[in-house]
């Protein structure tokens, strides 16, 4: 199967960079300059200490710092480690509304291949409806992409 574009892209910008968040914050950014009427994306990572999601690598407006695992669409994405569309975010139960604007959400969870949790990938836009099954299958490829310029154990705060 051949790579999408912006999967192609990744690759190749992250060729021989071992630097977890130089690749985080590069990819986020490769991902805002590519992706229509979204206004915001970014990492949230997990730390196993506290059991929750903290900001990493974003591009956007300034966002929620702290996420409870389980809890908003992200911490769900980590608890369930499903990936999670959400057409209209003001009808999931517990959305966590770090910015206003935002009306649809995309967010994948991210997990290295010695099976350690890292975070999760969200994605959102303004509006409703925004994210499609292929986007969902552009990012999961974005993120296997992305999973593989990543050391299989990162050691977080």
């Amino acid at each position: 199967m051949e790579l999408s574009l912006v999967a192609q892209q990744l690759d190749a910008l992250l060729e021989n960079e071992t630097n977890v968040i130089a690749n985080l914050a590069n990819a986020a950014a490769l991902l805002n300059s590519t992706l229509a009427d979204i206004n915001w994306v970014g990492f949230y990572l997990y730390t196993e200490k506290t059991d929750s999601l903290i900001l990493g690598p974003f591009q956007g407006n300034v966002a929620c710092m702290h996420i409870a695992n389980g809890s908003g669409v992200c911490g769900t994405a980590l608890k369930t480690q499903n990936i999670q569309r959400i057409a209209n975010v003001h009808e999931f139960a517990g959305h966590i509304a770090c910015d206003s604007a935002s009306n649809s959400e995309l967010v994948v969870p991210l997990t290295l291949s010695s099976g350690k949790k890292l975070g999760v990938l969200d994605i959102d836009s303004p509006i409703l409806n925004r994210f499609k099954a292929s986007d969902e299958a552009l990012i999961k490829e974005f993120v296997q992409v992305l999973l593989q310029h990543l050391p299989s154990t990162i050691n977080l705060p």
